[in-house]
C-alpha cells in the first residue's frame, strides 16, 4: 500500500487528511495523482491545480518518481514565507 497524506487547505477541500492505494494502481506520482482524481468531484478539481506540490519520502518530488509499496506520499499547496 501507498499511505497518501494530503496537507493545509487540499485536506481541508478534500475533507480527508489521509488514504491508502493499492501499489498495484499506479508506478509514478503522475499516476497516483490521475487515479485519486478518478474519484471525481471535488477531487478531480483539487487534484488538477497546476501549483500542487508533491513529496515522497519525505522529500518533494516530480510526477515522473517511482512509487511503490510501502512508500510515504504527500500533497500539498505551494509554501510561501518570507
Amino acid at each position: 500500500m501507498i499511505r497518501v497524506l494530503f496537507f493545509a487547505g487540499l485536506r481541508e477541500r478534500l475533507q480527508c487528511a489521509e488514504v491508502s492505494v493499492p501499489a498495484s494502481e499506479c508506478s509514478t506520482l503522475a499516476e497516483l495523482r490521475s487515479h485519486l482524481s478518478e474519484r471525481g468531484g471535488e477531487w478531480r478539481s483539487a487534484l488538477a491545480d497546476d501549483k500542487l506540490q508533491m513529496a515522497l519520502n519525505r522529500s518533494v518530488a516530480e510526477p515522473h518518481s517511482a512509487v511503490d509499496g510501502g512508500d510515504e506520499v504527500a500533497f500539498f499547496p505551494p509554501v510561501t514565507g518570507g
